[in-house]
């Protein structure tokens, strides 16, 4: 389960955070996640819990934005959405999308004090 090797990371980020800014407590935690990213989020929601007791975020929010997919077909020349890779487009039915959104995941807000 990747998710929790993610939840690790963010704690790292939010720990590197707090000695820069001067924080020592995180409230909320919101996450912007493309469905194209393979990030399932009810596992990532719980490894966060888990993850996070005992330091500065233990017990914070979580509030998880799920992006659409996003691909270019390329023949028809559409910018299409898509729920799922290697899924045919939309429009023509054809397999040949270029992914352009909807595989990313970035800390969008964080709550502190």
């Amino acid at each position: 389960m990747h998710e929790i090797a993610i939840c690790e990371s963010i704690r790292g980020i939010f720990e590197e955070e707090a000695e820069k800014q001067a924080f020592v407590r995180v409230d909320r935690v919101c996450l912007e996640i493309g469905r194209l990213a393979g990030v399932e989020v009810e596992a990532l929601t719980f490894g966060f819990d888990v993850v996070m007791r005992g330091s500065l975020a233990e017990g914070a929010r979580l509030d998880v934005l799920e992006i659409e997919g996003r691909a270019w077909c390329m023949p028809c020349g559409r910018s299409v959405a898509i729920g799922q890779r290697y899924e045919p487009c939309p429009g023509c039915g054809s397999h040949q999308l270029q992914v352009t959104g909807g595989d990313e995941m970035r800390i969008k807000e964080l709550e502190v004090s």
